[in-house]
């Protein structure tokens, strides 16, 4: 993949949105260009599995929205699912775990962190929603562009 987040930002400065830099990739790829699907979870991790574990993810990024709660809402074993179903990479607007366990594995994963505890108790997440935090309205079918100096989003492809 050649591109740069700061050349698409120069060249495209009305068409895309920037994330805050609060958010780290644990994951083992570093480049990303992919079709956003949405998901907002309650805490509990279920509907993200189904999506990750069951559906074709290729060219795919997953955007996660879990309003910021402190429990990890993607560890090893659902990286595992992304990786199998060849997605690009998970956008979490919350937390992880198992990073030592996913560092190495070839999928992007952004977080605002980690945290060791998960929710065990089920609740129903959504998804195909319009998301937003970071000041960012994530629709499914907008592109996430992401490398070392940033993640960034647009209505339509940019390359």
């Amino acid at each position: 993949m050649s591109f740069f987040t700061a050349d698409l930002c120069d060249e495209y400065p009305d068409k895309v949105h920037v994330l805050d830099n609060e958010f780290k990739n644990y994951g083992a790829k570093d480049k990303v260009c992919a079709q956003v699907i949405t998901v907002k979870l309650d805490k509990n991790n279920s509907e993200l599995i189904k999506i990750l574990r069951d559906e074709d993810g290729i060219g795919k990024i997953v955007v996660v929205d879990v309003d910021d709660e402190y429990f990890a809402v993607v560890g090893e074993n659902l990286m595992k699912f992304a990786y199998s179903n060849n997605y690009e990479a998970i956008l979490v607007n919350g937390y992880v775990r198992d990073t030592e366990q996913i560092k190495d594995i070839p999928v992007a994963l952004y977080a605002r962190g980690t945290c060791p505890r998960k929710y065990i108790p089920e609740t129903k997440g959504e998804r195909d929603l319009e998301l937003s935090f970071c000041g960012v309205q994530f629709n499914n079918g907008d592109f996430v562009y992401a490398d070392v100096d940033g993640i960034i989003l647009s209505k339509g492809k940019l390359l």
